[in-house]
């Protein structure tokens, strides 16, 4: 199973997840030029998508949707609460309704959903299961619960929340309002929670895995301040020494390497 980042970041986020000759794509947050870009870098045609899911409503995640769904002509697959945003940029023909917590097939590839906590409708995650391996993708969240640890203890790769540094944020522009909504259980994790999200994962199942920090705040956040942050934390309890995770970044700026799961 592969994965690449087309991009990712609070301005805009849209995924693609390989197996054979499955092609998924997770959310269309950016321009349906610059996926449709990303996805001539990895050798896909438009027409080969096997399917679109969506995990929330917010632009930077569902932008251009419409216009994605016409160009490859698959089905888009969403929640009831998210249906209820997005219907209209879908014709009704292309509409997949799945439940959070649900599993099922989109060609080669196992699909599973679990819940977030963010300010959306029905925010959810997905892992994609093929050959053996897991991929899961956990972003757009406040906090990470225990049944989110569950739903993506087994994953080889983990695409993970890192949007913010809390003292930038907090000395930052940003109204009063916004960052309260993004320090909220409702808002998004920091480094900091996301390296206590590894640690806590690690303690729950030790085993090798990748984490790519992802959906990094342009104005909060950097792609250095991330790593460090937290590598700092991870070396203190020596997963990085001892090889039990593979840390790197993945930019709203740029299509990520191929990652193989």
């Amino acid at each position: 199973m592969e994965f690449c980042s087309f991009s990712s970041g609070s301005s805009g986020n849209s995924y693609m997840v390989r197996q054979g000759g499955t092609v998924l794509l997770v959310d269309c947050g950016i321009s349906g030029k610059k996926i449709f870009a990303g996805l001539r870098a990895r050798g896909v045609a438009p027409e080969a998508v096997s399917g679109i899911l969506i995990s929330h409503e917010h632009s930077d995640h569902a932008k251009s949707l419409r216009v994605v769904v016409r160009k490859t002509g698959c089905s888009a697959f969403m929640n009831a609460g998210t249906w209820a945003c997005l219907h209209d940029k879908v014709p009704e023909d292309r509409q997949v309704m799945i439940r959070c917590g649900e599993r099922f097939s989109v060609g080669e590839v196992q699909v599973e959903t679990f819940a977030l906590s963010h300010d959306a409708a029905e925010p959810m995650g997905y892992s994609f299961l093929a050959g053996g391996r897991k991929l899961s993708i956990m972003t757009d969240t406040g906090y990470v619960s225990d049944a989110m640890l569950e739903a993506v203890a087994d994953a080889d790769l983990l695409v993970l929340e890192a949007n913010h540094d809390v003292n930038v944020l907090q000395m930052g522009p940003y109204p009063y309002a916004l960052k309260r909504r993004i320090l909220s259980e409702e808002g998004h994790l920091s480094n900091e929670a996301a390296a206590a999200c590894i640690l806590r994962l690690h303690a729950m199942k030790d085993k090798p895995r990748r984490i790519l920090l992802a959906h990094l705040s342009h104005q909060n956040n950097t792609p250095e301040m991330a790593r460090v942050t937290v590598s700092n934390m991870l070396e203190e309890e020596g997963l990085l020494t001892g090889g039990s995770v593979l840390l790197d970044v993945v930019t709203r700026d740029e299509i990520s390497p191929l990652y193989e799961v």
